[in-house]
């Protein structure tokens, strides 16, 4: 298939293109779209999507499977022009994502991409993508029944969705995910750029660690009945029963606790964790998800809905069998492991040359990149977590608060720019 067929008039039109620098390297992608739609679809290179996206033939296509490699992140801008086009033209977007950084698959999420697929792409992948596009936006209808409940996560923000995964118990996840909020949550306070916002962004922790949550404790919040009530029923949930939900803490960071019982993890179902997840990023900027460190039912539906995955580990035999066990689970299902930015918590110090060895090491073994190396923060971490108040209230010159605040940091700038880019 050729871009110039595509031009032309054909008897029956081109349901949806390929767009990459080169189809060829997608080899996997060709077979899979002449599986699905056979002559229906044309590909095009990242400049003949730029023209071809605004003539009025482009109104037929259903979507668009945008495929990108490592070598294409020099290219965000124009395949960021790209997506925002075929949005702006109610094109829906597939993502095929080949060893693309982190950051630069955050970056092309963000700006609206319907679904997302690694490549090489696992069978059936392809598949399942197009089907959800389908069933994303059902014709009038196919709509649910009058009488069955209406869901709406009515309100003006599309936040980003960050889930902290601790890979072993006691790595600190819940630490680092009410820190890391709580940060993010003040990062432009009592600043005095020019350049930077008048308010910080909206930020809330969900904590669905239903069975030994630690958010209410390390921030000193009661854990209340009317979590369970929501989380039972969340198909009745609207955006009161939400706002109830929700603690504040120093009016600041609003907080969705465990509830007050210990609670199976099977009480929630995928749906009820989309319903839960939609509705928080409607109304805020960034959701940050304190996950249960075991792996459930509904794990599968955080993982697609987040933008990076902070997976927690720690420099010992255990946290390395269990990232093998986290990669191979999550291939077999054909999961985006994209999404996975792996965070060594407790990290050596930088004079220790036997530990940053070890370190290497571990990264090579499992041939992943830690992307983050956060310090010890040692009995003072434990001492803020039992006064119930962030690192940034009860320690703020330590280390760790400092990488605490950096990486907030990097996070909002760069929804900042996205968000001014669009």
């Amino acid at each position: 298939m050729t871009a110039a067929a595509i031009m032309t008039s054909e008897p029956a039109p081109i349901q949806a293109c390929t767009v990459s620098r080169d189809v060829s390297n997608f080899d996997l992608l060709i077979e899979d779209m002449e599986t699905e739609l056979g002559e229906s679809w044309g590909d095009l290179t990242f400049d003949e999507a730029a023209i071809f996206l605004s003539q009025p033939d482009a109104e037929h296509l259903e979507f668009i499977a945008i495929a990108v490699d490592g070598e294409d992140e020099d290219e965000l801008t124009k395949i960021s022009g790209i997506i925002t086009e075929a949005k702006d033209r109610n094109i829906r977007v597939i993502l095929i994502a080949d060893e693309v950084s982190p950051i630069a698959l955050h970056q092309l999420l963000r700006l609206g991409a319907d679904d997302f697929v690694p490549y090489p792409l696992p069978e059936g992948a392809l598949h399942d993508a197009i089907e959800r596009l389908g069933q994303a936006a059902p014709p009038p209808e196919m709509s649910a029944p009058m009488h069955a409940p209406t869901f709406a996560a009515t309100g003006n923000h599309d936040g980003v969705v960050l889930p902290v995964h601790g890979l072993s118990g006691g790595v600190g996840a819940s630490t680092f995910a009410m820190n890391l909020a709580w940060e993010m949550a003040t990062i432009h306070d009592g600043k005095k750029k020019k350049k930077a916002p008048s308010t910080s962004p909206k930020v809330c922790l969900l904590d669905l660690d239903l069975q030994f949550g630690a958010a209410a404790t390390y921030l000193d919040l009661p854990r209340r009945e009317v979590i369970y009530e929501m989380l039972a029923d969340t198909e009745h949930m609207d955006k009161e029963t939400f706002r109830q939900a929700m603690l504040s803490f120093n009016d600041k960071l609003d907080v969705l606790t465990a509830p007050t019982d210990m609670l199976p993890l099977d009480l929630l179902s995928g749906e009820d964790l989309e319903r839960l997840i939609d509705m928080a990023r409607a109304h805020y900027d960034f959701v940050v998800i304190d996950m249960p460190s075991t792996v459930v039912s509904w794990t599968e539906t955080v993982l697609n809905k987040a933008h990076l995955y902070f997976a927690l580990i720690e420099l010992d035999m255990r946290s390395a069998q269990n990232v093998l066990r986290m990669q191979r689970a999550l291939k077999s299902e054909g999961l985006p492991t994209e999404k996975l930015r792996y965070v060594l918590n407790r990290a050596p110090k930088f004079t220790d040359l036997n530990g940053k060895a070890r370190v290497k090491r571990l990264a090579e073994s499992l041939d992943i990149s830690l992307e983050l190396l956060m310090s010890d923060g040692g009995k003072q971490i434990t001492q803020a977590n039992d006064h119930g108040l962030p690192l940034a209230l009860s320690a703020p010159k330590v280390p760790l608060r400092k990488e605490f605040q950096k990486l907030a940091g990097s996070l909002v700038e760069l929804n900042e720019a996205v968000e001014a880019a669009a």
